[in-house]
């Protein structure tokens, strides 16, 4: 069987949206583990009704600096019925029929680690600490596809302040929710759950970093990371950690999911950079999500555009190695 790069193939031969092989299928024979994984309780679940989840809760916004300007955000419909969120399923589409089953309230996030004294934080404490902006940003997957989302947040570096980290604080890093009892899919990836993400302190402070809250001016769907969540928007789009439960601040780099996985694919910094593959996929260009098919196609930007802001926190670092 002939087996071409991603770049070599036309528009017209990219499959469709609903058979789509995402990376954690290639890696882990998602599949075969899911099934042997399943217990009566994850059958009962999948057997119940499959229903799309829409948040309806609308946010009160101010407009921010930091919007990219002179780019037109992806629809709602493709935001939330496009996306990777493997604790509810491996196609694009299953985490908006699967993630109905998430409990988004109560809901709250734990700091500790390097801080003065641990805290816990409930999600209205969080909602309120700052005026919500919203920030469009544009979003690029590792696999090669983007889009651009309309988010509503503030900087992270305004939560971190409350959460005063010791000078001994070098990164942080971020564990989501991990119950499968509300995510039923979560055994069918060979990971090691929780899902953990992780950042240098400067790359945490830095303002384009946006604790996350809502999209289109409204509370996130569960699928896109409810109630609560990282945007990156330099990074590749698994560095944005979904569903916080825990915030911790540590001396050291901490594990984090695909790097621990897979080192040689998915690095520490996950910058987008059009000059380094991450096998399967070619970065050099990416397929823009809901684009006519003639403008579906674009080269890949380093930083994902955003290197005039940030391109300074790799200053004198070799790109190439730290990945």
């Amino acid at each position: 069987m002939l087996i071409r790069k991603p770049s070599e193939i036309p528009p017209s031969q990219i499959t469709s949206k609903s058979d789509y092989m995402n990376r954690r299928k290639f890696m882990a024979g998602a599949a075969a583990l899911g099934a042997a994984a399943l217990t009566a309780d994850r059958l009962k679940n999948i057997a119940a009704p499959r229903e799309a989840v829409h948040a309806a809760t609308k946010l009160t916004t101010v407009p921010s600096k930091y919007s990219t300007t002179g780019v037109t955000p992806t629809t709602f419909e493709d935001i939330t019925t496009y996306n990777n969120f493997y604790e509810f399923g491996t196609g694009k589409s299953d985490p908006s029929h699967n993630a109905w089953r998430l409990k988004t309230n109560p809901w709250t996030v734990k700091v500790d680690g390097e801080v003065k004294s641990k805290k816990e934080f409930d999600i209205d404490a969080l909602m309120k600490m700052h005026p919500l902006e919203e920030r469009i940003y544009r979003h690029r997957c590792v696999e090669a596809w983007s889009m651009v989302i309309p988010w509503v947040g503030y900087s992270l570096s305004e939560f971190i302040k409350q959460c005063e980290p010791l000078s001994s604080a070098k990164y942080v890093q971020f564990l989501s929710f991990d119950d499968p009892k509300e995510e039923p899919e979560i055994f069918s990836v060979n990971l090691d759950w929780p899902y953990s993400e992780g950042l240098r302190m400067d790359e945490a402070m830095h303002p384009l970093t946006l604790l996350t809250f809502g999209l289109y001016g409204q509370t996130l769907p569960n699928q896109d990371g409810a109630p609560v969540r990282i945007v990156l928007p330099w990074k590749y789009g698994y560095k944005s950690a979904k569903s916080l439960v825990h915030i911790r601040f540590v001396k050291s780099q901490p594990r984090t999911t695909w790097n621990e996985a897979s080192p040689q694919m998915y690095g520490f910094y996950s910058n987008v950079n059009p000059d380094v593959d991450t096998v399967p996929w070619s970065q050099k260009y990416e397929r823009v999500i809901g684009a006519p098919f003639w403008k579906a196609r674009q080269a890949t930007l380093l930083f994902n555009g955003y290197g005039d802001q940030v391109a300074d926190l790799y200053k004198g670092m070799n790109l190439r190695t730290n990945y």
